[in-house]
């Protein structure tokens, strides 16, 4: 009976380290926790690999191997993160979640859903969301790097989705090299208003495809010169007013005269 009793604790408090372990896998900076990262920010990026040369691999045996494999890898993490949420209502109300199930589901139907794949480009956004990212700038010295390397992989993955987009929609049928490449030759063109016109896309949706591209590729190019061109600020949250952005050299807040204490990037 005592062995009976227990056993509830036990499942629970294995649990719960099992949700703690995770955590400091996602979140933490100390050496342990980086390697992890680096090695999931690795196999994201051969996800986004295999997903820019699914075109030449598809007629083969082995792409349906590999496709059901990375299914399997993102299926386990959506079980990790699941395991290391809050609650249930947390890990439902992530983005990345949702964003992570419409791959497996691409992967695990592709002949089905391969309208969705280029959603797997998303892979590339969470590394620059990952602590790993600041780590590796910090220790390098290139933390004033951060922001143009964030807006550089967010205008990617806006890239990419596009691409891919285009690719599944209006080009799939044709050889896997041609329909590729006319799909970011198409996308490259539009985002910088180039507009050749040698290559188009049809029908209503091709035009709404060719607007939205338009507008946000146009924003995401003038947020990434923003980045590159404003002056040098650190992110150091003012502990009065909450300012997040000062001069690396600032005393006081220029929003509030509170003073601050800024560390150096080597401290």
């Amino acid at each position: 009976m005592d062995r009976i009793d227990h056993r509830p604790w036990s499942v629970s408090s294995n649990l719960q380290s099992l949700s703690v372990a995770i955590r400091r896998i996602e979140r933490g900076r100390d050496q342990g926790a980086l390697r992890w990262q680096a090695l999931l920010a690795f196999i994201d990026l051969s996800i986004l690999a295999f997903f820019l040369l699914g075109p030449y691999l598809r007629a083969g045996p082995i792409y349906l191997i590999i496709d059901y494999t990375i299914a399997a890898w993102i299926g386990g993490e959506l079980l990790a993160r699941a395991v290391a949420a809050s609650s249930l209502r947390n890990f439902i109300k992530r983005s990345m979640t949702w964003i992570d199930l419409v791959i497996l589901g691409t992967l695990l139907f592709p002949d089905v859903l391969f309208n969705f794949a280029f959603l797997r480009a998303m892979r590339l956004w969470a590394i620059g969301n990952s602590p790993l990212l600041c780590e590796i700038l910090r220790r390098f010295g290139w933390a004033h790097l951060h922001d143009v390397i964030r807006a550089s992989l967010n205008f990617l993955v806006f890239l990419f989705m596009v691409t891919g987009f285009v690719y599944t929609t209006f080009f799939y049928g044709r050889e896997a090299g041609e329909g590729f490449v006319d799909a970011l030759y198409f996308t490259v063109a539009t985002i910088t208003t180039t507009g050749f016109g040698d290559i188009t896309l049809p029908g209503t949706l091709g035009k709404l495809t060719s607007v939205v591209t338009m507008i946000v590729g146009i924003s995401l190019f003038v947020r990434l010169a923003q980045v590159i061109v404003r002056p040098f600020k650190v992110n150091f949250p003012c502990p009065k007013c909450g300012l997040q952005r000062h001069e690396a050299d600032a005393v006081h807040c220029k929003a509030c005269g509170q003073l601050l204490n800024i560390p150096d990037e080597g401290d």
